[in-house]
């Protein structure tokens, strides 16, 4: 991303930040790291349900080392979603706030647009027959089990430990591929 457009996403970030009432000093308070989108992104894997997931393509090779790698021990990993624009970040924002969800407890459940690994291309979040997806149930699975023993080996972090200094939720399903910001 060039300066020019760099510097546009970031005003646009801000706009939307502003439009949806998510104050600037919390992020900067959080110490929130900033995510462009990424710009190069294959299709890595589908869903359980058929949707396309897209990845970049040194995380789609990650991840399915990582799943037949776990395959092969008798454990299933599913992806149940991968790149998120910030046009569906901002969708999953609205969407909180349309239940009447405070923002206070949306900002725990979900990062801001511009803000939210997703948009990298890099993170994944997984799940196994058997579990309801993006739920913390998933802690209790054997899939959960082998990601804690087995990810690193392929290149994944779990993003959001239980007391996590970016005060999301623990969020068991949620791997991050390569170097963070």
């Amino acid at each position: 991303m060039n300066t020019d457009s760099a510097e546009n996403y970031r005003d646009r970030i801000h706009l939307e930040l502003a439009r949806l009432g998510i104050p600037m000093q919390w992020i900067i308070d959080k110490k929130l790291p900033f995510y462009p989108e990424a710009t190069e992104l294959v299709r890595g894997d589908c869903a359980p349900d058929g949707r396309e997931c897209l990845m970049t393509p040194a995380t789609a090779i990650a991840w399915q080392n990582m799943k037949k790698a776990a395959q092969n021990e008798g454990i299933t990993l599913d992806v149940v979603s991968s790149f998120r624009t910030i046009e569906r970040q901002i969708e999953i924002i609205q969407a909180k706030l349309d239940r009447n969800m405070p923002m206070d407890t949306i900002l725990t459940l979900s990062a801001p647009p511009g803000y939210s690994e997703h948009h990298t291309g890099c993170a994944l979040d997984i799940n196994t027959p058997g579990c309801m997806a993006t739920e913390p149930e998933f802690e209790n699975t054997s899939a959960y089990a082998w990601l804690q023993s087995h990810a690193h080996r392929f290149g994944f972090s779990l993003s959001y430990p239980k007391d996590n200094t970016l005060g999301f939720i623990h969020e068991p399903w949620h791997w991050f591929y390569g170097q963070r910001v």
